[in-house]
């Protein structure tokens, strides 16, 4: 099977699978509306603009601070990686939207009602394979986006799950903007 179709597939599977995983706990262990979780009557909000900009600007920081020579192994490795795709703009979006609604819902609106957003956080980061035992740089990089993850975890019982999705998705958004950036 050719990487891209792998990689959309991995988006799929975390569009749906992700989401469900999420929400068949909350319906197993706790007493809540499940149709609820979605705060369908937040989607439209001026707090879904503000998440629009709050991932950008994050996005942004980390598209600087990763300028530094400790990172550069690292974002190589990636842009290598992700440039071996050719995305496309339909590429980027749908993956960028997969990403940002289906971890949201299983880590935001699942497993934080459990662990609560430091370790909803910590894990969260350790899952992308972040945080290395073996490798400073990637735990530097976890720490560097650790902030952007603990805010989004905060934010989701203020600004609610639609801020979240949204400064989730303009942040990953923006880094396969410049992955296609870097490709041409």
């Amino acid at each position: 099977m050719r990487p891209k179709v792998q990689f959309h597939l991995l988006s799929l599977v975390t569009l749906l699978v992700f989401p469900a995983i999420g929400l068949t706990l909350l319906w197993i262990f706790e007493d809540i509306d499940l149709l609820s979780v979605f705060e369908l009557e937040h989607f439209f909000s001026p707090l879904t603009l503000l998440g629009l900009e709050f991932g950008f600007l994050y996005g942004f920081v980390v598209i600087a601070v990763s300028q530094l020579p400790i990172f550069e192994e690292l974002s190589l490795h990636q842009v290598n990686m992700l440039k071996n795709l050719k995305l496309n703009w339909a590429d980027i979006i749908f993956m960028s939207f997969c990403a940002g609604f289906g971890e949201e819902i299983l880590f935001r609106a699942g497993l934080q009602t459990w662990f609560g957003p430091w370790l909803t956080s910590f894990i969260f980061i350790a899952v992308h394979g972040y945080f290395s035992p073996t490798s400073l740089k990637k735990n530097a990089l976890g720490i560097l986006l650790f902030p952007f993850i603990i805010l989004l975890s905060f934010a989701y019982e203020i600004f609610g799950l639609w801020f979240c999705v949204a400064a989730h998705f303009s942040y990953d958004l923006l880094m396969f903007m410049g992955v296609m950036k870097e490709s041409n």
